[in-house]
């Protein structure tokens, strides 16, 4: 308790608490600190040693639920027109691949099939003619115009129908691209629509992805590739595998996590966009990794330290540098640090106060033995005189080396 009262052998300080025997030259050894063995145990010091170990994690994250963007279509009109009947009339219909969605009213669209009837028949008659450019010139404006309703996607068939009947169709059928789900809906009946409208949107399901936020510093386990296995809190039976396909390159400043994207198969329509779920990203083994229990390591900020423990109760610090975190209380030790060498889990500040302590009696015992019933109060001794300085030469009272040109306040007696 009181590191000024040193004697030369056992008993007791002033305070009654058991002098602990320290030896000449053991305080410091090579940077470290011997204990006394007694000591080292009442103070709780646990030793592991540094092994080899497949090192592994899970990382954890929650996820959000999201659509696959390469199953997202849109349905536009290659015609200005005016809606005449919508067949899909809100959001969250399910659709069929080619189901028909709406009709369109276009004037242009009608003029056009008037157009290629004339031009049919404009074909069959000069389709005899023994003039060669005739004849090639009624095949063009029949093709040129049949291109024409084929680019604004009149169907195969209303074509065919068109030239078998000659019948002409005042609207145009829309179709769905694909199946799925309409996310949105912007059209309804009467309006005027335009090439630049979005009509539908529509999202195919049966697929889809999830975004896993995965904090900065489990980043070095993910891969894309590996394994995913996904949890809703309002399904608890039931667990879903999918595949990391893409780690985002960006980190939110805000929360400091990476956007992780998993493809999951959803063909029962179970995940539905926007839930929120579990996700276990199961990364690879690393095999035959150097480790430590993260117990043993202290992070001062600038460095990174262990307490190696070298035996007859010897400790020194060792700088390492560290690599992966397992999460469950191993950390790979890449440099500073052998296999099957001991380090101290537990005690460590215990140790290094210790070691503070006798390097504060070594200096203030200085260069002559400590004799029995001295006291040693600051920088002098008191043996029933004077006080005496007993500082090192060269030395002032905390061990500090003298500098020419420091200043020192000096008490002496004497006329002033």
């Amino acid at each position: 308790m009181d590191p000024t009262y040193v004697r030369d052998k056992p008993g007791k300080s002033p305070m009654g608490m058991d002098l602990v025997p320290v030896c000449r030259g053991e305080a410091a050894l090579g940077g470290g600190v011997r204990i006394d063995p007694a000591l080292v145990q009442s103070m709780g010091v646990r030793i592991a040693p540094a092994v080899r170990r497949d090192l592994s994690r899970k990382v954890r994250a929650v996820g959000r639920v999201g659509y696959d963007e390469r199953l997202v279509e849109h349905v536009h009109t290659k015609v200005q027109g005016w809606v005449e009947r919508l067949f899909v009339e809100y959001e969250g219909e399910l659709v069929q691949r080619a189901q028909p969605l709406l009709e369109i009213y276009s004037p242009e669209l009608v003029s056009t099939q008037e157009e290629l009837l004339l031009a049919k028949r404009y074909r069959e008659a000069t389709q005899g003619s023994r003039y060669g450019d005739v004849s090639q010139g009624g095949e063009d404006l029949f093709q040129a115009t049949l291109r024409r309703l084929e680019l604004w996607d009149v169907s195969k068939n209303d074509i065919d129908r068109l030239l078998a009947t000659g019948e002409i169709r005042k609207t145009l059928t829309l179709h769905a691209p694909t199946q799925g789900v309409v996310t949105d809906l912007k059209v309804r009946d009467g309006m005027e629509v335009g090439p630049n409208d979005n009509l539908y949107t529509i999202a195919d399901l049966s697929q889809v992805w999830l975004y896993a936020d995965v904090y900065e510093y489990e980043l070095p386990w993910v891969r894309e590739g590996q394994k995913a296995v996904i949890e809703l809190s309002y399904l608890p039976s039931r667990t879903f595998e999918g595949t990391v396909t893409y780690i985002y390159l960006a980190v939110d400043p805000k929360t400091r996590t990476a956007r992780v994207r998993v493809e999951l198969d959803n063909s029962d329509l179970l995940l539905k966009p926007d839930m929120f779920a579990d996700v276990t990203i199961e990364t690879e083994t690393r095999p035959g990794v150097l480790v430590v229990p993260d117990a043993a390591v202290i992070r001062s900020g600038r460095r990174t330290l262990v307490v190696a423990a070298e035996g007859s109760g010897r400790f020194a610090p060792r700088e390492v540098t560290l690599g992966l975190d397992s999460g469950d209380g191993w950390v790979e030790v890449r440099s500073g640090l052998a296999e099957g060498e001991d380090v101290v889990t537990s005690g460590q500040f215990l140790i290094d106060s210790e070691s503070k302590l006798q390097e504060a009696v070594q200096k203030m015992l200085g260069p002559a033995q400590p004799r029995e019933g001295q006291h040693r109060m600051g920088a002098s001794t008191m043996d029933n005189g004077p006080m005496q300085p007993v500082a090192p030469e060269g030395a002032d009272d905390a061990g500090v080396a003298l500098k020419p040109g420091m200043r020192m306040n000096v008490n002496g007696e004497g006329s002033p």
